[in-house]
């Protein structure tokens, strides 16, 4: 009987976790760039009873690479990115992370910042630099930016984060992963796309279905241990009163 009970605790751990991510996920589903969370579960087999008893682990939390969707408009400092790749910013610290939110503006002194104020970086680290009167900048797909008369004045950096790199959220819809990026010099698969911007990777309707299905599980859950509560207290009742 005590199994039982700790089974549909570890569940109710694991469902409460994946409801977080969920909420997570619904809040930020306007928020351009964002990577949604996902959970992987394990089951946990123990042996201290007489027979084996599966648990469900509290799941790992880790970030989705799943792109979203490309969406124009015709804005010359918004960017995309059409593949895998990663912008590079970094912050008033000098802490570098990587996004895919290229939404970009232009400094009184020429600066190209993200909307919230990072350094949109080259392949070298460097940051890039326009002339305020030379007007709008052209981005072609190898991230190079000309303007006007200037001709080429910097190159926007792309980045490959390695598959098994474990990443950690950063703000503007950014991350920083536990292994070194890799800067995009052949641009057959990456590339940048100027006047679009990249939204969420999330699906609203799919991620409150699974809302759905979570509150469903977690009462399912919550029954099982008021059930198994309640014939503990019967059995105490009857076996106090036999005895």
């Amino acid at each position: 009987m005590q199994s039982a009970l700790y089974v549909a605790l570890s569940a109710q751990v694991a469902l409460s976790n994946r409801l977080e991510t969920v909420s997570r996920n619904v809040a930020n589903m306007n928020t351009a760039g964002y990577r949604a969370d996902e959970v992987k579960f394990s089951e946990y087999v123990s042996n201290a009873a007489q027979d084996q008893v599966s648990f469900a682990t509290a799941g790992e939390i880790y970030i989705s690479r799943q792109g979203g969707s490309i969406n124009k408009t015709d804005n010359p400092l918004d960017l995309a990115i059409d593949g895998e790749a990663w912008f590079a910013i970094r912050d008033a610290n000098g802490v570098i992370s990587y996004t895919r939110d290229g939404r970009l503006h232009m400094t009184e002194d020429g600066a190209l910042e993200t909307v919230t104020g990072q350094q949109i970086l080259g392949a070298g680290g460097q940051g890039i630099v326009l002339n305020p009167e030379a007007g709008t900048p052209l981005i072609t797909e190898n991230g190079e930016v000309v303007q006007g008369e200037d001709g080429i004045v910097g190159q926007i950096g792309l980045f490959l984060i390695p598959e098994d790199a474990k990443l950690t959220r950063q703000e503007n819809s950014a991350v920083i992963p536990d292994q070194a990026a890799i800067p995009v010099q052949v641009f057959d698969e990456n590339a940048v796309k100027q006047g679009y911007v990249e939204g969420a990777n999330i699906n609203p309707i799919r991620e409150m279905t699974k809302m759905i299905m979570i509150s469903r599980a977690f009462e399912s859950a919550t029954k099982m241990i008021e059930k198994g509560d309640e014939s503990q207290q019967k059995a105490i009742r009857e076996l106090g009163a036999s005895s």
